[in-house]
């Protein structure tokens, strides 16, 4: 499955898949599924999405500075996609990230998806440090292609846990949005069109 978003966004949020009984049932990724619900509601309340909720394809919502991708295309068995699966799928990332030529924040929903974000970039020959840092929330790793922060996933076991809580999603959140904005510092945006690699 696609992503979908701002084709001029400065922030890619990556995923793990699409849920089976969200975006495979929609055609959209996050949509229909409680991982949907608390992932659109953070990025209302920052200003990056035009309402709170995605339960259908043609629902009316639009992002703002946000493209969705996931690392894999395909509902896996059980919601765990394997390697072959996710290497499988790499190529279609990959050529995702190289139109969005304005993303300067990646923001990985979960392991998976910063795993798969990594092979992505050694693949496309992104300069990466080694070792590569461990995965956890509010990781945040410069390269230069792209800030890669770490957030962890939206889904029911974590946030039904406590794992992830509201204002952990939208800390990260409005750090991506920070990292994103190309200002000079004293406020105005320059606007840009050549890929930050």
């Amino acid at each position: 499955m696609p992503g979908f978003g701002d084709p001029g966004a400065g922030i890619l949020l990556l995923g793990l898949a699409p849920a089976a009984h969200g975006a495979n049932r929609t055609g959209r990724m996050f949509t229909g599924d409680r991982s949907g619900d608390w992932l659109f509601a953070s990025l209302h309340r920052l200003g990056l999405a035009s309402q709170a909720e995605a339960v259908r394809r043609d629902d009316g919502l639009a992002l703002h500075g946000v493209y969705i991708a996931s690392a894999v295309r395909c509902a896996p068995p059980d919601n765990k996609p394997t390697t072959i699966e996710r290497d499988r799928c790499l190529p279609f990332v990959s050529r995702e990230l190289a139109l969005l030529d304005r993303v300067r924040v990646i923001v990985v929903l979960g392991g998976f998806a910063y795993q798969a974000l990594w092979s992505l970039l050694a693949a496309d020959g992104v300069e990466l440090p080694r070792p590569r840092p461990k995965f956890s929330h509010g990781l945040e790793v410069s390269t230069d292609r792209a800030t890669v922060l770490g957030c962890y996933h939206p889904s029911q076991q974590n946030t039904f846990t406590g794992r992830l809580t509201e204002p952990m999603l939208d800390a990260v959140l409005a750090r991506a949005i920070v990292l994103a904005d190309p200002t000079d510092g004293g406020g105005q945006r320059i606007e840009s069109s050549s890929p930050t690699k």
